[in-house]
């Protein structure tokens, strides 16, 4: 089985979010299962090294304004398929966003030949390989079903079966329709059971309708997608295609995210060796400028400041924490306004709310170590992945009951503490009166040492990885090709 991933971003070279961790342990898995797997990128300047050192497989004159390469490389134990097209992806800062933070106004261009050439891979091949199946991430790889429907259509034979990854729906792709015709995309697709969304070319949607295949990124998530109040309005074609959708979980690459041998960490420490904790608890309070240890817990977000991630209700429910003798540690950025909030309240409430505004992989990883909780009041979450680093850290999720979240922390109800398998805590609605309501019941919990003691020692113990998540992949892309 040979399986090409097309993708905008891929840990460890560049990433903005959960998908490039997605991106990056996923073919591995893959590969130890014995399936042959190429990711596609753009080649950024961040992996200009590793451009450097690849093997050109394909030469374009013209993609959208200048000559293109596709190179052909491996690093970190990926092999990679990089898209060096410099006009288009040479250039500072965020991948997706200008200096001033706007999108790129060629963005549909960019991404659209990213998808070209995946296409192109997917029905020439390249340096003599040639995928079985296609799975495509997100909006910016959305296309690449659409250009194989248009290649069926053509009489194009032997077309590789194609999958499409919704990772977050919020984010479809929607641009000008007058860039069909630059895209190389045939009229007949521009339909509302196809690639049009209200006068718009919905990158997003074109994947939706032609793939052969949906995958998104949690069991729940997949069922929430087809309501109107989470599928934004993609809820009608997704519901139409529903015998093709399913969510596969997922994982976390559990050998960069271990706290027994995490070079971030102050002490290692393990399930059975839980020692360490207290010393990253202290370095995390004094990195934050916290009070030494209370009766309370250190919570940390680790998280976009963002409506969808909830966190506008943390600060309503900041006086509750504070109340009994909790602390946060903060790190994240997005919203202006909400960072210059929490800039207000660690201020108002220093010694007990620490923030940094920014991302620090680093500091991520001390963050997991040292705090004893982690707060992830999402709106909507497909899977996450904070909660996942945050049982494989023996630090406690506190979860909004939606999407990934609620298929994978087992909320510490009378239940689940008598049958021993709660492994953090859950709260619905996604209110500031719930969440308050969630973080007392967490110091309540954390009060209880035996109780607070088996909540760790089974989030610990839970599996994060990507095994299951990587044979129900194969499963999928087995009956893709069928």
């Amino acid at each position: 089985m040979k399986v090409l991933f097309v993708a905008s971003e891929c840990a460890p070279f560049v990433k903005t979010g959960g998908l490039a961790d997605v991106i990056g342990a996923v073919p591995k898995t893959l590969a130890g299962m014995g399936v042959s797997v190429r990711v596609m990128l753009p080649a950024y300047p961040a992996l200009a090294e590793i451009a450097a050192s690849g093997e050109a497989v394909l030469e374009l004159d013209d993609l959208h304004g200048g000559p293109a390469r596709l190179i052909a490389a491996s690093a970190a134990g990926l092999d990679l398929l990089l898209l060096d097209a410099p006009h288009l992806f040479d250039r500072p800062g965020n991948i997706y966003l200008d200096m001033d933070g706007i999108d790129w106004a060629d963005n549909a261009l960019r991404f659209g030949a990213l998808a070209q050439v995946g296409a192109r891979v997917a029905l020439e091949g390249a340096g003599g390989w040639r995928p079985d199946v296609v799975n495509a991430h997100d909006w910016q790889a959305g296309l690449i079903p659409a250009y194989l429907h248009q290649a069926r259509e053509g009489g194009a034979a032997d077309v590789p079966a194609s999958v499409m990854t919704i990772h977050n729906i919020a984010f479809q792709g929607l641009v000008d329709a007058g860039l069909m015709g630059a895209l190389n995309l045939s009229p007949a697709l521009y339909t509302s059971e196809g690639a049009e969304y209200y006068g718009h070319l919905g990158m997003l949607k074109a994947g939706v309708a032609f793939a052969d295949r949906i995958t998104t990124v949690s069991p729940t998530y997949a069922r929430e997608i087809l309501t109107p109040e989470f599928g934004m309005g993609l809820e009608g074609i997704l519901g139409a295609r529903r015998g093709v959708l399913s969510g596969i979980l997922n994982g976390i690459d559990t050998e960069v995210w271990d706290p027994a041998a995490d070079a971030a960490l102050a002490a290692p420490y393990s399930a059975a060796d839980p020692g360490g904790k207290a010393a990253n608890r202290a370095a995390l309070a004094k990195r934050f400028d916290l009070r030494a240890d209370t009766d309370g817990p250190l919570f940390c977000v680790v998280s976009r400041l963002t409506g969808q991630k909830g966190l506008d209700l943390l600060l309503d429910a900041l006086p509750a924490l504070v109340a009994r003798g909790g602390r946060l540690a903060l790190l994240g950025s997005g919203d202006r306004d909400m960072e210059a909030a929490f800039v207000g309240a660690a201020h108002r409430h220093a010694g007990s709310v620490g923030v940094i505004v920014g991302y620090d992989e680093t500091l991520s990883h001390m963050m997991q170590g040292g705090a004893d909780a982690i707060l992830i009041p999402s709106r909507f979450e497909p899977c996450g992945l904070t909660q996942l680093y945050g049982l494989r850290y023996g630090t406690v999720p506190v979860v909004a009951r939606t999407g990934g979240l609620a298929d994978t922390v087992i909320d510490a109800n009378d239940a689940a503490l008598e049958a021993g398998c709660a492994t953090g805590v859950q709260f619905a609605p996604v209110t500031a009166p719930a969440l308050a309501q969630a973080i007392e019941r967490t110091c309540d919990l954390y009060a209880d040492r035996p109780a607070w003691e088996a909540i760790v020692a089974n989030g610990m113990a839970h599996p994060v990885g990507w095994d299951r998540a990587a044979r129900e992949y194969l499963t999928l892309y087995e009956d893709a090709c069928a």
